[in-house]
């Protein structure tokens, strides 16, 4: 089963620290991916070095004095295509933040089985 986690803020990542590793510690189970949108840059690296994660996609959505809606649209239309080319069986997301929203939404498009 393929699983891709995708979060942006350091709450999000300190939550689904466990779970990755659990994932990362069954490869012949799951294959396990990491999007970050980057939400919140500096914690979230800080995050992910002390929690040993390591992401394979980037968005990279910040840009300075940008809306939720703007931040909401990025995560939209840079999230799309990799979902399409990851094809995750499950998309794996925590919190109430805007990119747990947006992913939510984007992988709910696409058809792909939301945790």
């Amino acid at each position: 089963m393929k699983i891709l986690l995708t979060f942006g803020t350091r709450p999000e990542a300190i939550k689904l620290a466990p779970i990755y590793h659990i994932l990362k510690s069954q490869p012949n189970r799951f294959e396990t991916l990491v999007c970050v949108t980057g939400q919140h840059r500096e914690m979230l690296d800080q995050a992910l070095d002390i929690f040993k994660i390591k992401s394979d996609i980037d968005l990279d959505v910040m840009s300075e004095n940008q809306s939720l809606c703007k931040l909401a649209s990025k995560i939209l239309t840079r999230l799309e295509p990799q979902l399409e080319k990851i094809q995750p069986d499950v998309l794996l997301v925590h919190g109430d933040t805007t990119t747990s929203v947006a992913a939510a939404l984007a992988g709910f498009y696409k058809g792909i089985k939301i945790a």
